[in-house]
């Protein structure tokens, strides 16, 4: 469900109000049941909210919203927009949930709405993200971010960490790792024989030691031994030509040697900015974390705690999120 307090209750119930979604999965909320009734009713639409302590208690039926009901919100201390303990809490709570659930084999992927990092902070959780709880609690040493939507899917080599920490971290091992982890995530999409790009640290892809010396000494000999591995690699590219190739179809999938290199023009792509109302109109894209034993995906925006409550925010990401969700889950059934 995400942090209560933010947009990830609408975007959950505008999703699963499209029957069509229970065609292709039965989906589950976990989260807080009173939050979602709440919500369905601020915004006046015409679905039901099943309130359930276990999975097998789940109807799965369209108009009907099963929510896994933790009952850690108390609605009357609920103020929509702001940071609290309680909503940080809450949505902590819920991620720990489904992941047990996952961990269980009682579903078959999980999908998370965006949680308030302060918010979790608050609450005594100190993690810097989704990303970081799910590594924990399914003990993942190697794991990675990868962005996702229609043909730009970039995997990042660092996230949540400083700009001058991401340099250090950018080692031959690391941009091997990823290489590794965004090939078999295009394999579980349908590519046979992915063909991927790995962008440069420096500008210019370090003009052959001009701007810098790590593509040199780890980005390169990164990709010559992934080449030989039989992975089909190609850089260090300059990534202000990379990502426009990519969104072209000229990648399968990219490397971004770190957290904005890699959101900037994902976002730019799939983001759409209403600037006559002040607010995003639509955000597509799906945040996948790879290497975990269990699926995770996640719409790639925040709580928009400006917007709460208001009845505006999108849902697209949310569907894209399910849609990816139930390919992976396909896929590793077979």
């Amino acid at each position: 469900m995400g942090d209560p307090a933010g947009i990830g209750p609408e975007i959950c119930i505008k999703a699963l109000s499209i029957p069509d979604v229970y065609d292709r999965c039965q989906p589950l909320v976990v989260g807080d049941a009173t939050v979602m009734e709440q919500t369905v009713k601020s915004m006046h639409v015409n679905v039901k909210i099943n309130a359930i302590q276990s999975v097998k208690e789940a109807l799965f039926t369209p108009g009907t919203i099963d929510v896994y009901d933790l009952k850690n919100v108390v609605i009357a201390d609920l103020n929509l927009g702001e940071v609290s303990a309680m909503s940080g809490n809450a949505a902590f709570e819920a991620v720990k949930k489904v992941i047990d659930l996952a961990l269980a084999e009682e579903v078959d992927a999980t999908v998370t709405a965006p949680i308030n990092k302060e918010s979790i902070h608050k609450a005594g959780h100190k993690f810097s993200g989704h990303t970081e709880i799910y590594a924990h609690f399914t003990n993942t040493a190697k794991f990675a971010m990868l962005l996702a939507d229609e043909n730009l899917r970039v995997i990042h080599a660092t996230t949540h960490v400083s700009l001058r920490k991401a340099c250090d971290l950018c080692t031959k091992e690391r941009v091997m790792e990823v290489i590794s982890l965004l090939n078999d995530a295009c394999v579980q999409f349908g590519i046979a024989k992915p063909h991927i790009a790995v962008a440069g640290l420096n500008p210019h892809a370090g003009e052959n030691g001009l701007f810098g010396d790590e593509e040199i000494n780890e980005i390169i000999p990164a990709i010559i031994e992934s080449n030989a591995l039989g992975y089909d690699v190609e850089g260090p590219v300059p990534p202000d030509t990379m990502f426009v190739k990519a969104v072209q179809g000229r990648y399968d999938g990219c490397v971004a040697m770190y957290h904005d290199q890699g959101h900037i023009p994902f976002k730019l792509e799939g983001f759409q900015w209403d600037n006559e109302k002040q607010t995003m109109k639509s955000v597509k894209g799906v945040n996948i974390t790879l290497g975990l034993p269990i699926i995770r995906t996640s719409v790639d925006h925040g709580t928009a705690f400006e917007i709460a409550g208001k009845g505006i925010a999108s849902a697209d990401a949310m569907l894209v999120a399910i849609d990816y969700a139930i390919v992976m889950a396909k896929h590793r059934k077979k």
